[in-house]
């Protein structure tokens, strides 16, 4: 039970007795208490006044009395109109202290019995990686740490978009211009060489609508004419002919992205457990549709069309199946949210996709509720905002998107630069020195896009992401590898239980520290990993501002010095855990 919970346990308790009214747990509110009050946590009196008939003066009065009579963690109080303020004993800090500095599981939940899928990535196999692709990756995979963390079982989940005209497009480009171009030929990455194709295609769509234009058709006629359009489309459907020699081209360029793909998540450190193609699962949803046709939550148009009306739930009407028979996105979406489910009977199916598909994500939830598909009521939309570079939105088929290799290289090369010129390099070997760089190159860039509330849309500086002073993941990794340097120097020590008498300073720590499940708690309930960023780059702070009051190797005595090793050693534990949910690896040496 966390302190807080503890409280309200208590408090409850107290006002039921003093009473005799039942007043619930989740009735009493609890909060830090402000800097310039005395105490720890301040209950808030005011919602009693109506039941106990009393003013909230009189109400704390009579809590905080019988507070402070009751249990040792209290040692005073104090009023403030309505507020009651309580301070807690340095003896139930001590011991949290000693019951925690080495316990490595500190934060760590028992199993809930809940079990969680998230679906993120999902790229599509026409181009590689880019950098608007990174807030969902991380998203996703640091979510997956925190759900975990807190007793959760995760499975982590990508579905590659693989079929569809757009991958048709990269493939009619390289027939023409490809000239039996590979990876292995010219040397370029496989996901970035299909990319290259699928601009290329962008390029020659416009030649050939300009040239139809000057011969006089309309623009949005001509735009349907072009005759790589025309060859795109017929590959598509060659392609759902199941014909063998599009069959093999298309293997053979999503292999070369596949093997790229692989070796951009390994960079960015994630991975995932299960893979869905879109290719397996496109049709899937037919069978639903007319089923649902069937048992009347579906309609027919005289086009023999397949829709279903949501205007009652003010929506609007939506094309299930074509007049031809053929599915839409929306059929393939039900088809693969009851095949996820069917495979993994999970509890929630968290898509982490933009806020541009708030609709679609809408649309495909209240479907499956109208089809009473069990896997309905789990479907959670973690919507997020998307991200833009200082000079605006990227689009792939004109090729000016930044790939997201690009961005781990360059914010390696920027890690480099300014670690170079603070002149902390020295006793680092080469390869050890590469490491650091895309260590903090990659926590400057993970850390940045996750410490905004997923919801916000953001713009993504690379020079500010890695300041070491700033809001930033090499600030929380600098001061994690301080607290190494210290510890490594303290290596002898032997870190015994001692009682003392603390300091506000490391007081606050230790009640900040112990929030900390609390915390990780909150942040998988509202699926924020922000929520993490920001705790741990307080902690970090507030460390630093400690270490600037306080001499640790030099303190004046040897309780003194031993407490805040101890304190020093919860503290990077903490940063560690918490760098780790969300991605980032945290380095002894800086």
């Amino acid at each position: 039970m966390s302190l807080i919970q503890e409280i309200k346990v208590n408090a409850a308790k107290v006002l039921n007795e003093i009473y005799q009214i039942e007043f619930p747990i989740e009735s009493v509110q609890v909060n830090d208490t402000k800097p310039e009050f005395e105490g720890d946590y301040t209950i808030v009196t005011f919602p009693f006044t109506k039941q106990t008939k009393q003013k909230p003066e009189e109400v704390a009065e009579k809590l905080g009395t019988a507070l402070v009579a009751l249990n040792t963690i209290f040692t005073s109080y104090n009023v403030i109109k309505g507020f009651l303020n309580l301070e807690i004993s340095n003896a139930y800090f001590n011991d949290f202290l000693v019951a925690n500095y080495t316990n490595t599981t500190f934060g760590q939940s028992a199993s809930n019995g809940q079990k969680v899928m998230i679906e993120y990535s999902s790229p599509n196999t026409n181009k590689p990686i880019h950098f608007g692709h990174l807030r969902n990756i991380f998203l996703g995979y640091s979510l997956a740490n925190i759900l975990k963390e807190t007793g959760h079982e995760v499975i982590k989940a990508n579905l590659i978009n693989d079929r569809g005209i757009h991958i048709c497009k990269s493939m009619v480009a390289w027939i023409r211009e490809g000239n039996g171009a590979t990876p292995t030929s010219t040397g370029i990455k496989g996901d970035h060489l299909v990319g290259d194709y699928y601009v290329l295609y962008n390029d020659l769509f416009k030649k050939e609508v300009g040239v139809l234009v000057e011969q006089g058709l309309e623009k949005e006629v001509a735009e349907k004419q072009a005759p790589i359009l025309i060859e795109a489309q017929e590959l598509l459907r060659k392609w759902e002919a199941n014909d063998e020699d599009t069959i093999q081209l298309w293997k053979t360029m999503n292999g070369w992205v596949y093997e790229g793909f692989d070796v951009t998540f390994k960079k960015l450190g994630v991975d995932f457990d299960k893979f869905y193609y879109e290719s397996n699962t496109y049709l899937s949803g037919k069978e639903v549709a007319l089923k649902g046709l069937k048992n009347n939550v579906l309609y027919q148009k005289e086009d023999h069309s397949v829709w279903i009306d949501l205007e009652a739930d003010g929506l609007d009407q939506k094309l299930l199946l074509r007049g031809d028979g053929t599915s839409v996105y929306m059929t393939q979406d039900i088809g693969t949210a009851i095949l996820k489910y069917n495979d993994y009977q999970m509890d929630k199916s968290v898509y982490v996709i933009g806020d541009e598909q708030n609709y679609h994500m809408q649309v495909l939830k209240l479907i499956l509720q109208k089809l009473q598909e069990p896997c309905a009521d789990g479907i959670y939309h973690l919507s997020y905002g998307m991200v833009e570079l200082p000079n605006g939105k990227m689009k792939s088929r004109e090729g000016n998107v930044v790939d997201a290799d690009d961005m781990v290289a360059e914010m390696t090369s920027i890690a480099q630069k300014n670690t170079e010129e603070l002149g902390k390099v020295e006793g680092f070997t080469n390869e050890e020195l590469l490491n650091l760089y895309n260590t903090l190159g990659l926590g400057a860039l993970k850390f940045y896009l996750l410490r905004v509330d997923p919801k916000k849309k953001m713009i993504f500086n690379p020079e500010e992401s890695i300041d070491f002073h700033g809001f930033t993941g090499p600030f929380i990794q600098y001061t994690h590898a301080r607290i190494s340097s210290i510890l490594r120097k303290a290596n002898d020590i032997e870190l015994k239980s001692v009682a003392i008498e603390m300091t506000a300073q490391e007081k606050g720590l230790l009640k900040q520290i112990e929030q900390f499940p609390t915390l990780l708690l909150q942040a998988a309930a509202e699926y924020n990993p922000s929520l993490v960023c920001i705790y741990i780059f307080n902690l970090a702070k507030e460390y630093n501002s400690f270490l600037a009051n306080h001499s640790i190797l030099k303190a004046d005595t040897n309780e003194q010095m031993i407490f805040r090793l101890q304190i020093s050693t919860l503290v990077k534990n903490v940063l560690a855990k918490g760098l780790n949910l969300i991605g980032i690896n945290a380095p002894e040496r800086m």
